[in-house]
């Protein structure tokens, strides 16, 4: 029986851009993968990707600048229209996806610009150190301190949302928990597509890893593969943390979005049972035929453009009850 503090909404779709970019995903990316996981710890060039996503331009209207965190760098965004005074408001800390192997502020920036906008926040984008270099706990260190470095501007948890899309979703959680042991708990959590579990054989036993646009069972094996010898490389032989092995009472009140057909909505769906369980009150949106991760594609999917308005519309209805102070921004520290 679902508890009354879930509630499930299925959008939708899909419309024929979003049917596009789900078969050009199913004849590009999907096989693709399938050859590197099955050499996963071959010298793949992971950096390519984002090394080829800093020649794309930024979002227009957009303003961005590089923060400098203990271990990593970080960057604080505001989209089109948002104003400085936004900032007296909310903020939102970003965790991107990429499977902790890829991904970043060049590869996120412009999904991370409209979300900004629609939620009418300054962004702080963690790009957190990856795997197989490092850990994944090296990469929740990293979004802690991304964290730490708001509530030291002056915000207060109440004014900061943590979101995230596909490994972000898992860093998201791991994160609140970090926080909630601390005594912390920010206004929200916001999850797209997200990884929630390590584990691999509930996905890979569900029937959308016949309909997943990207990820074969055999990705799965690889993700597992690599994080558990990053770990080991850096010196951290205790079990992978498990954050739907940690739910608790007083996690924030969450907002995911994902779609029908891939993988991870196994994941979502665990982690939104789970956390309504507890008494966290959870929006579970739902959307037809969509690719993994498909706010990416807000330039061509309208789909994703609903979804990044929505989000927006969470933060900002999150983040509204309480009667807030401006805070110092400092985008060189």
């Amino acid at each position: 029986m679902l508890s009354p503090l879930l509630r499930e909404v299925v959008e939708d779709g899909p419309s024929l851009a979003g049917r596009l970019v789900g078969l050009a995903a199913r004849a590009t990316i999907r096989p693709t993968l399938a050859i590197g996981s099955h050499l996963p710890n071959a010298p793949w060039p992971w950096g390519v990707v984002n090394f080829v996503a800093r020649g794309a331009t930024p979002a227009p209207g957009s303003m961005h600048g590089t923060v400098r965190l203990p271990r990593c760098a970080a960057r604080l965004v505001r989209g089109p229209g948002v104003l400085p005074a936004a900032g007296a408001e909310r903020v939102v800390l970003y965790l991107h996806g990429g499977a902790f192997i890829t991904g970043g502020p060049d590869t996120h920036g412009r999904m991370v610009a409209a979300l900004s906008h629609y939620a009418d926040s300054p962004v702080l984008m963690v790009d957190y150190r990856l795997v197989p270099a490092h850990s994944v706990k090296d990469a929740i260190d990293d979004c802690y301190d991304g964290y730490r470095w708001l509530r030291d501007q002056g915000y207060e948890p109440g004014q900061i949302v943590l979101a995230g899309d596909s490994a972000g979703g898992y860093l998201c959680l791991a994160l609140a928990q970090r926080l909630l042991d601390e005594g912390e708990r920010p206004a929200a959590m916001v999850a797209m597509s997200p990884l929630t579990q390590i584990a691999k054989a509930a996905k890979q036993a569900h029937p959308n890893i016949h309909t997943d646009a990207m990820f074969g069972a055999k990705a799965f094996d690889a993700l597992v593969d690599l994080i558990t010898k990053a770990a080991r490389r850096n010196g951290q032989s205790e079990a992978i943390y498990e954050p739907l092995e940690h739910i608790k009472p007083g996690l924030p009140r969450t907002l995911i979005h994902v779609s029908d057909s891939e993988v991870l909505l196994h994941d979502a769906r665990l982690a939104a049972c789970r956390l309504a369980a507890v008494g966290v009150p959870v929006q579970l949106r739902v959307w037809p035929g969509q690719v993994h991760g498909f706010q990416l594609a807000g330039a061509i999917v309208p789909e994703a453009v609903r979804s990044l308005r929505q989000i927006g519309e969470y933060i900002r209805e999150a983040t509204s009850q309480l009667s807030l102070a401006p805070v110092a921004e400092d985008y060189g520290r």
